[in-house]
């Protein structure tokens, strides 16, 4: 890392070219010596970047920043901030610690924390933040987190890992064992150090394939911000054996949605199937990626549209973790019902529906917009219907 980067006066520069076209600022270069413009223009973008991900650092005076790309990898401070009141014990260690968000906050939980990472230069950076932001019982160690395991014969209270993709030749196809570090190939060798692990991964990775890869699942939290998944942490505990709990979370300005259910139950959980009622809901995007569609409707006590729709219904209003609407009309889906509607500006929903958002709109003149939902969906008698709501403050 460059420490002239924080020099007062280009501190100043930088604070004041955050909202500056960097292109601009390429082409007309600045009068530092000690500090190239690609430099500069890197502290722009990562700080810029970390505003709403990382107020913290954003914040804080004399933050270093790396590159950008590092900082579109670390967690939010929103999901740290989750994860870390998930965990509790007097050691962890992060083995993969990057950028060093998920260990700012586990040391709020945690009395001593280990904070790894292979690059020199990032932990450099890491180091030098955690001093500005006034954090003394993280202790970084520039080495490989699997290698500073092995050298050292230490036990901690969890492990955290966050391993990273190898590389996208697969595409959308995500396996554990792609990434570094090699997560499952290791289990064995990391359980000789904690009894429990903790591993981060990209919503992506499909729940079925993370089990058939790991071992001694126990929970599997997916965390939603603002109704967008944005991670998966899988709690790993040596030797357990029993049913694998998800818990759901949306993160949202004032408050959280949270629903749980037993994996091996949602199966077998019933359902009651019945028309549209007084009221819709609609699951948050943190459900949707759980699969357990079944567990919601016996829980909650919920009528299910459809088989394959993922909307429930029900006569008086409940308090429930997605959206939900008051239902004014229901009409088969045909032109002449549309028409008769005389609805030109809406917000357009499809679920288990054969047209999209944007055929519809386009076939129909619908703009996008105002205080009317309509959902066009399917019933439980395999027909295609319109639901006109209004969204529940």
């Amino acid at each position: 890392m460059n420490s002239e980067i924080l020099n007062i006066e280009i501190q100043a520069f930088i604070n004041k070219n955050l909202d500056s076209e960097v292109s601009k600022l390429l082409l007309k270069g600045t009068d530092f010596e000690q500090v190239s413009t690609k430099e500069l223009i890197e502290q722009i973008e990562a700080k810029l970047k970390s505003k709403k991900k990382l107020p913290t650092w954003f914040g804080t005076e004399n933050i270093y920043y790396p590159n950008k790309l590092n900082i579109e990898q670390t967690s939010s401070e929103l999901a740290a901030l989750h994860k870390s009141q998930l965990l509790s014990g007097n050691s962890i260690i992060d083995i993969t610690g990057g950028f060093g968000v998920d260990c700012y906050y586990f040391s709020k939980q945690f009395k001593n924390v280990t904070h790894c990472e292979i690059n020199e230069t990032l932990s450099s950076i890491v180091k030098h933040n955690y001093k500005y932001l006034g954090v003394t019982n993280i202790h970084t160690i520039t080495e490989d987190g699997l290698k500073y395991l092995s050298s050292h014969d230490h036990t901690y209270d969890w492990i955290y890992i966050d391993p990273s993709r190898r590389h996208d030749s697969k595409g959308k196809v995500f396996f554990l064992k792609d990434c570094l570090p090699d997560v499952p190939s290791h289990l064995e060798d990391l359980f000789r150090y904690s009894h429990n692990i903790a591993v981060k991964t990209s919503p992506l990775l499909d729940l079925t394939v993370g089990l058939n890869e790991l071992k001694y699942v126990k929970e599997i939290h997916i965390v939603a911000i603002k109704n967008e998944v944005k991670e998966l942490l899988w709690i790993l505990e040596n030797g357990f054996n029993n049913d694998v709990i998800v818990k759901t979370v949306n993160i949202m300005e004032n408050k959280k949605n949270v629903f749980s259910f037993q994996l091996n139950t949602e199966a077998i959980a019933k359902v009651t199937y019945g028309s549209p009622q007084n009221y819709l809901y609609e699951p948050n995007a943190a459900i949707l990626k759980s699969g357990g569609f079944n567990s919601v409707s016996e829980s909650l006590k919920l009528s299910k549209l459809h088989q394959h729709s993922h909307l429930y219904t029900s006569e008086n209003l409940i308090e429930f973790p997605g959206r939900s609407f008051e239902v004014k009309s229901v009409i088969d889906y045909n032109k002449k019902n549309l028409k008769v509607l005389n609805i030109s500006k809406a917000n357009v929903t499809t679920r288990n529906f054969p047209e999209t958002v944007q055929q519809l709109r386009k076939k129909y003149r619908i703009k996008d917009g105002g205080n009317t939902y309509l959902f066009f969906t399917t019933n439980n008698f395999n027909e295609k219907i319109v639901i006109v709501c209004y969204k529940v403050p």
